[in-house]
């Protein structure tokens, strides 16, 4: 859009000049309520894959339906995957809590220990758990009311209002790696770092679905560990359906019956867009799919 504001209209204009379809009276109106609801920026990002050079002419035929079609996809599948991260994030929040709390029975605020936890971390937490941290956290600012010389409220109580990132830190901040192992092993993982190499993945899905992100065109930042644990379609191991065979995975551990829901619910959102050729490519080519 460049550095002025524009109206629906000139946006509409820009957009035809640079060859988008608008197939009739009807779509153009609806195309302003469209852009009105989501954003010209916004949408932009998924109109970027009909873009053919650097001036961002589109490629012959490409339809506004087709933009709106694949930002829907992208909304929908975050939608599934976010029902399954929540489960995954609370599943994990809790065997943290309860393995390596039964680990040091007689030190409830264990997260801020430097016999059990690196320096590193401890030296950071108050970054955490600050005065904001502890008022905005009905459970924390009560329990600091009743014990005001507290510094921290036990592991079970604090954990619960972390990020899924900062218990991601907590697990790999532990010293014991016999802890470590026998957390991962809950999970069928018996090597640490597959199980960080899995736990990374699924915070970066977690991260762009908790943001609004765009998820069909993403790659992870590292290489998902080959592993017969999982049967992956493709090649590609950043992909976003690698992506999901990990999310998958966990979740099958946690519940079976949640698993097949989930997947079911990715396998009809993808076949409900199997008249479309062009998000079809898309579903292929950039997130990875493949029913085979």
């Amino acid at each position: 859009m460049g550095s002025k504001a524009t109206t629906i209209e000139q946006q509409i204009e820009k957009l035809s000049g640079r060859g988008m379809i608008f197939e009739n009276e009807a779509e153009i109106n609806k195309a302003k309520e469209i852009l009105l609801d989501i954003g010209y920026y916004r949408l932009g990002f998924y109109w970027n894959p009909f873009e053919i050079d650097k001036d961002h002419n589109f490629a012959a035929g490409t339809k506004f339906s087709d933009v709106v079609s694949l930002y829907y996809l992208d909304v929908d599948l975050k939608n599934i995957l976010n029902k399954a991260l929540n489960r995954i994030e609370i599943n994990l929040r809790t065997q943290l809590i309860y393995y390596v709390s039964n680990a040091y029975p007689d030190n409830p605020t264990w997260f801020a220990n430097k016999r059990v936890m690196y320096p590193n971390f401890v030296d950071e937490f108050p970054n955490y758990y600050n005065e904001r941290f502890k008022r905005n956290n009905k459970p924390l600012k009560k329990h600091h009311a009743n014990y005001p010389n507290d510094m921290y409220a036990p592991a079970w109580k604090t954990l619960e209002f972390l990020t899924f990132g900062t218990i991601e830190k907590i697990y790999f901040s532990l010293k014991d790696e016999n802890l470590k192992k026998q957390i991962a092993n809950l999970y069928g993982i018996k090597k640490v770092n597959v199980f960080q190499n899995f736990l990374k993945t699924v915070i970066f899905v977690r991260n762009i679905c908790a943001h609004s992100g765009i998820l069909f065109d993403s790659n992870t930042p590292k290489e998902i560990v080959t592993t017969p644990l999982i049967k992956f379609n493709n090649n590609n191991r950043h992909s976003i359906d690698s992506s999901i065979k990990v999310i998958l995975y966990f979740l099958e551990i946690i519940s079976k019956n949640r698993k097949n829901s989930i997947e079911n619910e990715i396998v009809s959102l993808f076949e409900s867009h199997s008249d479309n050729p062009v998000i079809q490519k898309i579903i292929i080519e950039n997130i990875g799919y493949n029913k085979n």
